[in-house]
């Protein structure tokens, strides 16, 4: 049996998802052990007296870790546990590495031919991937493989909506922090680094964003006056509030020197994309058809897994065997512990995630017809109007 996992670790919450060979992924899959859908964990962390790491607690008392998981920021956030001075790469493979402990018991394998992909921002620098990929090797996830989020989001178009005509499509992912847009190649033929141009990302839109332009509307707190913030007006503000994220749509397009003539589809993900009017509001001013699945914040986890199963099968064919994926246990900072996942870190593997994980995208590949028609039960398409 072969599984995919998929790890991706946002600024707000982190998500993981499994595939499995032979079978679509997602909450209509069922394993040996029954209904896997993917998890999400808010994005923070706490460590106790020994040391072990918890993901997605928030203590009354004492301090949780959070808003780590960008590591562009110019004063990432550090922790110290113990004796030992953590970076913000070494608190993401932290994550990466406890939500995965209990893969095997979801699914009832003990030793599956199973690959694991995490995912990263597109924005990121060589040097931040690098970092993030030796954190990686130190916390016992060696044979990880890091891939960019709107690539992995591109898997999960192909795998749920079908084979695709070589193209463009455009990534719009509306998360809590902010909202990132990427150009992706799609189809047979796609390049190894299959972005377009620059992926841009803002966060003067998002879910954080938005819920402090309603703090500060004056009145909508208490229900009175004509500022309370009814449906009707929460609906009319989220409305304009993405109208003016088109600007980062046409931005990229122009960095990419194309036009939305030269794009295929629109790609919706990101746990803030959600609300009707997001799609909406893209739908008719793109007029471009609208991809989206039932929970938007799981589509890059998902598309993770279906990389990480396709690398895989890549490997072994259909009989192979391939080394376990794990080889520890709990994230732990004890006095034990704290040597294998902090300590010397282990020689950086030579070739990048982005390439591994397009490459078993494009291998996979293949023309279709002249449209791109969703699986009913897998997304959402809303057409151009």
């Amino acid at each position: 049996m072969m599984v995919g996992l998929g790890v991706s670790i946002g600024t707000v919450n982190t998500v993981r998802a499994v595939a499995y060979g032979g079978g679509k992924h997602g909450p209509g899959h069922r394993g040996r052990r029954g209904h896997c859908p993917p998890e999400t964990w808010r994005t923070t962390l706490t460590f106790d007296s020994t040391g072990t790491a918890r993901v997605g607690r928030i203590p009354k008392h004492g301090r949780a870790i959070t808003d780590f998981a960008d590591l562009t920021q110019r004063s990432a956030p550090t922790a110290r546990v113990g004796h030992r001075a953590l970076s913000a790469a070494d608190l993401v493979a932290t994550v990466a590495a406890t939500v995965l402990t209990d893969v095997r018991e979801l699914t009832d394998v003990r030793e599956p031919e199973s690959g694991v992909t995490v995912t990263h921002p597109a924005g990121y620098p060589p040097q931040r991937v690098d970092d993030l990929r030796e954190a990686l090797d130190a916390a016992g996830l060696e044979q990880a493989v890091l891939a960019a989020e709107p690539v992995a989001a591109a898997a999960w178009l192909e795998d749920a909506c079908g084979p695709m005509m070589p193209g463009l499509a455009l990534v719009y992912d509306l998360g809590g922090s902010g909202l990132r847009v990427t150009l992706v190649r799609v189809g047979a033929g796609c390049p190894t680094d299959p972005v377009v141009g620059e992926s841009l990302r803002s966060s003067d839109f998002g879910g954080r964003a938005f819920g402090a332009q309603m703090a500060r509307r004056s009145g909508w707190r208490s229900g009175d006056g004509s500022n309370a913030a009814s449906d009707a007006v929460i609906t009319e503000l989220r409305t304009k509030h993405v109208r003016k994220s088109l600007g980062m749509v046409y931005k990229c397009l122009r960095v990419a020197d194309v036009t939305m003539a030269d794009v295929d589809c629109v790609l919706v993900i990101g746990g803030a994309a959600r609300p009707p009017e997001v799609v909406d509001v893209l739908a008719a001013a793109l007029a471009r058809p609208i991809i989206v699945a039932p929970d938007p914040e799981h589509t890059v986890a998902e598309g993770a897994a279906i990389l990480a199963r396709r690398s895989v099968e890549g490997e072994t064919g259909t009989t192979g065997h391939r080394r376990g994926w794990w080889r520890g246990g709990p994230a732990r900072l004890g006095r034990v512990g704290a040597g294998r996942l902090f300590g010397r870190r282990a020689v950086r593997v030579t070739a990048t995630a982005a390439i591994a994980a397009t490459a078993a995208l494009c291998a996979t590949t293949a023309v279709a017809g002249d449209a791109t028609i969703p699986a009913a039960d897998a997304c959402v398409a809303h057409p151009c109007r």
